[in-house]
């Protein structure tokens, strides 16, 4: 799917340290220092009467030391791949969540493992995936491995890439962009909030769910632990959406997200992201030294609003403050949005995907989904020690621990032996983010690939499966 030769590739080159600003007026950034053809990276609690406090534990979240794997899940659809990646659409065999669909993510580890940078990045995009649950962003249903494989299972996003709508829209109207920006802008305030920049938003990387609301996917490129006053050298993302600073290497943080929420929009709102070239050279300079060209019929509002996101000197730029999302928030383009119902998703989308079943696949590249799914064997044999490197991978989201828990659980009895219940008839357990979760109405649920379904647009897309640089079954 990532086509090497496209003007748009990742790249990966990092380095730390504390923040530098660099305090000028002048929006052009001059070419002396910057690398025009960098080089290609991709490896680059206390029990009451009447209630019992159970641990959670394999023996009675799994009965019968049964353990998750491959063998739980149906391929039934290739839902993307490439030279680095492929992604199935599955349905689950067993368990309490049997006959649900997931998107399963096959990851080999001898291919990780020869190189330390992949190693991280597998990790950090497993652990993120972990930390955060927020409305707008696909969740992590499972993670286990095998002897040669690692598995990742996601939630299934039926509703296809943004790119695809946007591809057959042409453009999108100032509401519909508005809607979109505002359940991104949510997204991306949550992970800053969390010390996590995202670093590749793009069409190809906003998946829809069946209701129409948005849900970002693939964070392979994230960096964590980044805070106010730390940046990060590390040269990545899709061309026509990275910001200068990243260009330039002299240092970054959470402001490159908003630069690229300015292109997304300036995308949406005209059908072209707002710097492109016939090459990726000639992009950057576009990107470094060229005026931002804003077509008439957009509102003064949407203009000012893709100014000040796309500022050059991140200094000056819309969300780079301390208030980061509350500034982006505050703009009078979102004058109309109540963020409260944003956040609840009470908001009517404007693009509702038709869907005939849970398991459709329609929103996706025919050229995969016609394809035969097979997960290839993996014969390798890695050492124990290696092995190591991959401790804790396993995971099962709260929500599923819970609805596990819930269906093994024994009432609590008298000294007569007679059953005890509380008054609302349910049993305390110790796993507070399984309640938690469970109040919230979570479920299983698993994501598809980010895929080009249509030809090319006038500005080449970069199509980078959800694991950077790490080749999988």
């Amino acid at each position: 799917m990532a086509d090497v030769s496209d003007a748009s590739e990742l790249f990966v080159l990092e380095l730390h340290e504390d923040e530098n600003p660099r305090d000028s007026d002048d929006d052009k950034i001059e070419l002396d220092d910057v690398d025009l053809e960098p080089e290609l990276s991709i490896n680059l609690q206390q029990e009451t009467e009447g209630q019992e406090t159970i641990q959670l534990s394999e023996e009675n979240v799994n009965p019968g030391k049964i353990k998750l794997g491959p063998k739980d899940f149906e391929l039934k659809k290739v839902l993307g791949k490439g030279g680095y990646g492929k992604v199935f659409q599955v349905r689950k065999t067993s368990g309490r969540d049997a006959n649900k669909y997931f998107a399963m993510k096959v990851l080999k580890k001898a291919s990780i493992v020869t190189n330390q940078k992949d190693t991280a990045h597998t990790r950090a995009e497993r652990n993120i995936l972990e930390a955060v649950k927020h409305p707008f962003i696909v969740e992590l249903v499972y993670a286990f491995q095998t002897d040669g494989k690692l598995y990742l299972i996601l939630e299934y996003l039926s509703g296809g890439e943004l790119f695809m709508h946007l591809e057959r829209e042409g453009i999108f109207l100032e509401d519909t962009t508005c809607f979109y920006l505002s359940e991104i802008i949510m997204a991306l305030g949550h992970l800053h909030k969390l010390g996590i920049i995202y670093r590749d938003l793009k069409p190809e990387n906003i998946l829809l769910d069946a209701q129409g609301h948005v849900k970002l996917t693939d964070f392979g490129l994230c960096k964590e632990h980044i805070q106010e006053g730390i940046v990060t050298h590390t040269f990545c993302g899709t061309i026509e959406y990275m910001a200068p600073e990243i260009l330039t290497r002299r240092g970054h943080g959470k402001a490159v997200d908003w630069w690229s929420l300015g292109a997304l929009m300036f995308d949406m709102l005209t059908g072209v992201p707002p710097f492109t070239a016939e090459d990726r050279k000639k992009t950057i300079e576009t990107i470094l030294k060229a005026k931002l060209n804003l077509p008439a019929y957009l509102t003064p509002e949407a203009r000012d609003l893709v100014r000040r996101l796309m500022k050059r000197q991140e200094s000056q730029r819309l969300g780079s403050g301390p208030e980061d999302a509350a500034a982006v928030q505050a703009h009078p383009f979102f004058k109309h949005v109540n963020w409260d119902d944003v956040l609840a998703r009470r908001l009517d989308p404007p693009i509702k995907p038709l869907l005939r079943s849970e398991d459709d696949v329609s929103q996706f590249d025919t050229r995969f989904t016609k394809q035969i799914p097979v997960d290839s064997p993996d014969e390798t044999t890695l050492s124990e020690s290696v092995n190591l490197i991959f401790q804790g991978f396993t995971y099962v989201a709260p929500s599923i621990l819970e609805e596990m828990h819930r269906a093994n659980r024994m009432p609590a009895r008298s000294p007569r032996r007679t059953p005890r219940q509380t008054h609302d008839g349910s049993y305390r357990f110790q796993y507070p983010m399984a309640a938690a979760a469970a109040q919230r109405g979570m479920y299983a649920r698993a994501t598809p690939p980010h895929l080009q379904a249509f030809p090319p647009r006038p500005s080449p897309q970069d199509e980078m499966m959800d694991v950077q640089g790490l080749p999988m079954s």
